[in-house]
């Protein structure tokens, strides 16, 4: 006799939205709404580089499929540009272009994981990074990194203390969604040469690559290109988030099995995604960086001078301990009280054991919209701080 239908086991452990708990209020609040939660940018692509810059005439192919591993000029624009960036020999056969980094995380998952696998997830850590793990059968162990005295050799004990004959993979992220440090080169290091030892994949989620403030960024593969699949989001780099555009570059004896999962979860990138995607790589997208960069860098400082933080030293994000402003609601209810008054965060559990913290993002409204949800979260903490 046939089973009854049923779902997959292993989807009751994945949660919905991080924000899901609050969306009613989103919904429903008729004030002015400071929408921190979400890691976006206010700004749009840089001119030239839009939707509404396309024209069929000029793209007779763009209403087509793509090749299900991206454009050929696009996957050798990326290769190019990876090569000069990193110093590692790149070809476009090392390049699978996907539906954003999350898309890309899902091949590198797919591609190496069998069920039953762990991965070492680096926390705090980005939070879909778990159900996608759990996606494919597989349980993500999460490794605190950061804290007071955090070394890299304490980092290598932790990994050592997580790792099981069923780990595969390791996941990491810098600069570091949510708490916007950038993992200092020696801490890499340790890691890539850890993941090298115990004959590990090393999953390197570098969205942020291109919005450094203090510090370097180091590029995980440059470090071990063998073992290494770096995962980048032009959603992030161009501000292109509704796109769904975004790559991974790895060995080439591998991206043929990551283009298998691709190819039978989504088949291919959008094509429209991918034209603007090569145009913001003609040069017109670096220079939008470069004016960006400072423009987030401003506010993110202001923000954190605001809330008595660390400067962020890269990405998008403060994270914010609210411990002394809880009451026996805990965490829910402080971010209840928040969206109360129109200030949406994200909550601390969801980037890992982080039970008082919230994360906020600087760059997801206008400057000013920012500052105005910024000074709610300093009444708020200064308020409950003071009982």
């Amino acid at each position: 006799m046939p089973r009854a239908p049923h779902f997959s086991p292993g989807l009751s452990a994945i949660g919905g939205s991080v924000f899901s708990a609050l969306a009613h209020r989103l919904a429903t609040y008729r004030g002015e709404i400071y929408p921190l939660h979400v890691g976006d940018t206010w700004l749009e692509p840089v001119d030239g580089c839009r939707m509404e810059d396309l024209l069929a005439a000029d793209n007779p192919d763009m209403h087509r499929y793509s090749p299900p591993r991206g454009l050929r000029l696009l996957s050798e624009a990326i290769a190019e540009r990876s090569q000069r960036r990193t110093g590692v020999a790149t070809d476009a056969r090392d390049v699978l272009v996907t539906a954003g980094a999350t898309g890309g995380l899902g091949a590198v998952m797919g591609a190496i994981l069998e069920p039953g696998d762990e991965v070492l997830v680096l926390a705090p850590y980005w939070p879909l990074i778990l159900g996608i793990v759990r996606c494919f059968h597989a349980e993500p162990v999460i490794v605190p990194i950061f804290g007071e005295g955090t070394t890299a050799s304490a980092i290598v004990t932790r990994l050592a203390q997580a790792l099981s004959p069923r780990t595969a993979a390791l996941y990491v992220s810098t600069p570091n969604n949510p708490t916007g440090r950038v993992l200092p080169r020696e801490w890499l290091e340790a890691i890539v040469e850890f993941a090298r030892r115990e004959r590990l994949w090393v999953a390197s989620d570098e969205v942020y690559e291109d919005y450094v403030y203090r510090g370097e960024h180091v590029w995980c593969r440059a470090l071990a290109p063998e073992l290494t699949f770096s995962v980048h989001s032009f959603s992030k780099a161009f501000g292109m988030a509704g796109n769904r555009c975004g790559y991974v570059i790895g060995p080439t004896s591998a991206m043929d099995e990551l283009c298998k999962i691709s190819t039978h979860s989504c088949y291919a990138t959008p094509t429209a995604s991918q034209l603007v995607a090569l145009r913001a790589l003609d040069g017109r997208g670096d220079r939008w960086i470069d004016d960006v960069r400072e423009r987030y860098r401003a506010v993110g400082e202001a923000a954190a001078v605001a809330l008595g933080l660390a400067p962020p030293e890269g990405g998008t994000f403060l994270f914010a301990d609210a411990s002394a402003a809880l009451d026996e609601r805990g965490l829910t209810g402080f971010l209840a009280d928040c969206a109360d008054r129109g200030l949406f965060l994200a909550p601390g559990p969801s980037f890992g054991p982080f039970p008082t913290h919230v994360r906020l993002c600087f760059t997801s409204a206008p400057p000013e919209v920012i500052g105005r949800g910024v000074a709610v979260l300093a009444e708020r903490l200064a308020r409950r701080a003071r009982y």
